[in-house]
């Protein structure tokens, strides 16, 4: 019996995970933003008890709910060892892969957002828990790391089953996808995705988890090697982890114009959706 997931909104653009194993009883939440009271609806909802909590790195958004789910729920708490000095009170540091609820769950270092990130990979259930290093469309700003090791972190992830669904940290995939436009506009699948979103935003619908196969067809960092993103970067025969830098760079001045992204990303749908008719 397949474990069931369950994405629950949180701030203003944040993702919680809960995952429960209807044979054991056992629940984890991963992730837990300063937004609790949601949490416990949903597990109230469904009549589960949390016993887990998984954190995969230590950025307040992240963490700040920690301490009142533990206090109403008495989960155990498991994190990166190696950061455990900065993340809320560990019963278990990780320094590799664990079971939970019958299965083997593979910790992936992936370094870039900060030092210390982990992702959490599920092959049985064909999920990957990725927050802030793979998402929707692109990767988290590099506060820590830097590109090599974000460039690399996000070649560990994209080896993973393109079947795996990849469930992110936050709902940037407008801006993100906006943006991938302005690098790549001639990409069939990049401009399909496009549509697809924005429908599912204007009906206020997630897009922060997708198949591993979408964001290999469509996120221009995972995209190092296309022939259009080198030509528009002017970086034609560079090293991947070149173009990955540039891309980052620019994203991240690209970024700082929410306006205008969302302008061009109607304006985009729009036009698609002219010429298809």
């Amino acid at each position: 019996m397949p474990l069931e997931l369950v994405t629950i909104p949180c701030l203003k653009d944040n993702y919680a995970y809960l995952l429960h194993d209807p044979i054991t009883g056992a629940t984890v939440c991963i992730d837990v933003p300063a937004a609790v009271p949601h949490i416990l609806a949903a597990l109230a909802d469904r009549e589960w008890s949390l016993s887990d909590i998984w954190i995969t790195h230590h950025h307040w958004d992240h963490i700040d709910g920690v301490a009142q789910l533990v206090a109403a729920t008495g989960a155990r708490v498991s994190g990166c060892a190696t950061d455990a000095h900065r993340l809320p009170r560990l019963d278990t540091a990780l320094n590799g892969d664990f079971t939970f609820a019958r299965q083997r769950i593979k910790v992936i270092d992936v370094p870039g957002h900060t030092v210390g990130h982990i992702a959490f990979h599920l092959p049985e259930e064909k999920l990957a828990f990725t927050a802030d290093s793979l998402m929707a469309a692109g990767c988290g700003r590099l506060f820590e790391g830097t590109a090599d090791q974000m460039h690399a972190s996000l070649q560990k992830l994209a080896a993973l089953p393109p079947e795996t669904l990849i469930c992110s940290g936050h709902e940037y995939t407008t801006d993100n996808i906006c943006f991938a436009l302005t690098i790549e506009p001639t990409n069939a699948a990049l401009i399909s995705r496009s549509k697809e979103v924005a429908s599912l935003r204007e009906r206020n619908k997630p897009t922060a988890q997708v198949a591993l196969s979408t964001e290999l067809a469509t996120n221009p960092f995972l995209r190092t090697q296309s022939a259009e993103i080198r030509a528009n970067l002017s970086l034609g025969t560079a090293a991947d982890v070149i173009v990955f830098a540039e891309i980052r760079s620019r994203k991240d001045k690209f970024s700082t114009k929410t306006v205008s992204a969302h302008s061009l990303f109607v304006t985009h749908r729009r036009q698609t959706e002219i010429s298809a008719k």
